[in-house]
């Protein structure tokens, strides 16, 4: 088993350094099962937004290159992967969870977790998206990504965000990867393979992937989203 911790400033997140060391992290594991977790309080509260705002077009599209390659190489991960969100998980911060095999969530109802890239005005980027559209059930997928919502625990699993409730969230994940670890190594990657692919242009196309996120860009370097951010930051 091999543990990976969101670290960083702002309740972890996720900025160039912390996207990049979870891509290292994540090489390192080389193929064993993963425990992702959040330092401290919070599991990611989601995009470095310090960061977000004062980034233009060109250094924008790099910055969501980024985002799509950590996001594509963890949902992709071969082996299996639970996150124990034991925090807030918020915009890509839910999304990161939902990259993982299995999501168990603290019970502490003063958590907050959903995606709200739309209520901020926002494209998703297209793989991270489609990683979205895969993972919440379909009945509930437009409740969470048009309602742009931030969820309770109990919320969380009604809508399919989380599996699981447990007190001791890092506790239970780590009997879940270890129950999904104790399948054979080559059924277990091979099954999900089948689910979820095996390369990036199996969520997304590579025709149209580079298309699609410099479309992405001008929603998140617009004055209208650059003055909401300053209002969340200035809170």
């Amino acid at each position: 088993m091999f543990e990976i911790t969101l670290a960083g400033p702002g309740k972890n997140a996720l900025g160039t350094e912390t996207m990049t060391a979870l891509l290292a992290k994540l090489a390192e594991a080389n193929g064993a099962p993963v425990l992702l977790t959040g330092s401290g309080d919070a599991f990611s509260a989601g995009l470095n937004l310090k960061e977000v705002a004062l980034l233009e077009a060109p250094a924008m599209l790099t910055f969501l290159d980024l985002l799509e390659r950590m996001m594509t190489a963890l949902y992709l991960y071969p082996a299996p992967t639970v996150a124990a969100v034991n925090g807030h998980a918020i915009a890509g911060g839910c999304i990161v969870a939902m990259c993982c095999d299995r999501r168990v969530v603290s019970s502490n109802p003063r958590i907050k977790i959903g995606v709200n890239e739309v209520a901020l005005g926002v494209e998703y980027p297209p793989r991270t998206f489609e990683i979205v559209r895969r993972r919440v059930p379909s009945q509930h997928l437009e409740e969470v990504v048009l309602g742009a919502g931030l969820f309770d625990p109990t919320n969380a699993l009604r809508v399919g965000l989380v599996d699981e409730i447990a007190e001791d969230a890092v506790a239970v994940a780590r009997e879940r990867l270890a129950m999904f670890a104790a399948h054979p190594t080559t059924a277990y990657m091979a099954a999900k393979r089948a689910i979820r692919g095996s390369k990036p242009s199996d969520l997304v196309a590579e025709a149209t992937q580079a298309d699609l996120l410099r479309a992405a860009v001008p929603t998140w370097t617009s004055q209208v989203v650059k003055e909401k951010l300053a209002k969340i930051l200035a809170r």
